[in-house]
């Protein structure tokens, strides 16, 4: 049979189930209004073009796991407290505007990841300056290139003891609680155009500690509404474990929609589904770890406040739960859409059909 027969032999249906199969993430989740992206470094990036390939095709949105933290890697962006360095995360800049992509900010304020000159030095005499200085030069260097910002990240540990659940950081022991409402005045003065995100994890299961991080969460969150501190979205960061039980879709919505009724957007942030526990036979990894993301995800982009889903990684090649949180046999993990191969696993279908699934924005 010749190659024009057989393409007259396509039925549309077949053509529409073609086209399916061969739709990106961002395809599928740019038809309901959603965006997809994923988590990368600057040095896995170079290191090879099959993989920076397998970002363009599947994001529109590419996120600088380590190149925006005060000191993260071995190139700090801010060295010391007059000089900045801008080398990694400018060609981060670079390769997304390249290829079509939106950067994400990540992080402008965080209790880890900061230099040694920070933490030594940091004092409530000084600690309003060097906060300013920091965000309005990292802010003001990106101004109106950068889709959204993890203003402040990870401000919330309940354990810590005080009655607002703050986290007793180096931030919050200079400035007070204060230093959050500050961090979020100063971007939004900076670069109006980015969206201003508070990120948080540890909020997804029906256990205790994560039902009172939530109500910490939504006591920070109505805070910072009632004083007008402008932060528009709240990001979750859904560090999912394969095999968890517990569970409870009714208790999420609950806490999306009082989220959504303050008024903000919600972001799905650093997804992925740690394999730790599971059998090692690595088909029923793959299908528990699917489970996990599906289950997840049907539940949270039925909240119409939810905007995008961001991976933390794409491929199993290179994923922070593999030193974090490696399997006691020793075997690779397997969290993330994409195998060592950049090969489509159940994950990255389960994926695919819950931007299927969900309602249009």
């Amino acid at each position: 049979m010749s190659e024009l027969s057989r393409s007259r032999s396509v039925t549309p249906e077949m053509a529409i189930a073609l086209e399916s199969e061969t739709q990106s993430l961002k395809q599928r989740a740019a038809a309901k209004g959603l965006f997809f992206g994923a988590a990368a470094r600057h040095r896995d990036l170079l290191s090879s073009q099959s993989l920076a390939n397998s970002y363009i095709r599947e994001c529109s949105v590419l996120v600088p796991e380590w190149e925006l933290k005060w000191a993260a890697g071995d190139l700090p962006l801010r060295p010391n407290p007059d000089r900045f360095d801008f080398t990694r995360s400018d060609e981060m800049l670079r390769f997304a505007r390249a290829n079509g992509l939106s950067l994400r900010g990540h992080a402008l304020v965080w209790h880890l990841s900061n230099p040694r000159w920070l933490r030594e030095t940091l004092n409530p005499s000084n600690a309003e300056q060097l906060l300013t200085s920091h965000i309005r030069t990292v802010a003001a260097h990106f101004a109106g290139q950068i889709h959204s910002w993890d203003v402040v990240n990870e401000a919330i540990e309940v354990p810590d003891g005080r009655s607002d659940g703050l986290r007793n950081s180096l931030w919050l022991e200079s400035l007070g609680e204060a230093y959050i409402d500050l961090a979020f005045r100063l971007t939004a003065q900076v670069d109006s155009r980015a969206l201003r995100v508070y990120n948080d994890y540890g909020l997804q299961y029906a256990t205790s500690s994560h039902e009172s991080k939530r109500k910490a969460a939504l006591k920070l969150m109505e805070r910072l509404v009632a004083s007008g501190t402008p932060v528009q979205a709240f990001g979750i960061q859904s560090h999912l474990r394969a095999g968890e039980t517990r569970f409870d879709a009714e208790r999420l919505r609950r806490f999306l929609k009082d989220l959504a009724d303050l008024g903000l957007k919600i972001l799905i942030t650093e997804l992925d589904v740690s394999d730790q526990n599971v059998p090692a036979n690595p088909s029923v990894r793959d299908r528990l770890v699917a489970d996990a993301y599906r289950e997840y995800l049907d539940v949270v982009l039925d909240e119409p406040a939810v905007i995008g889903v961001v991976t933390w990684g794409l491929s199993d090649r290179h994923t922070w739960l593999s030193g974090d949180k490696p399997r006691e046999d020793g075997l690779p993990v397997r969290p993330l859409p994409l195998d060592e191969n950049l090969e489509r696993k159940p994950a990255w279908w389960a994926i695919a059909q819950a931007f299927d699934n969900a309602p249009l924005r």
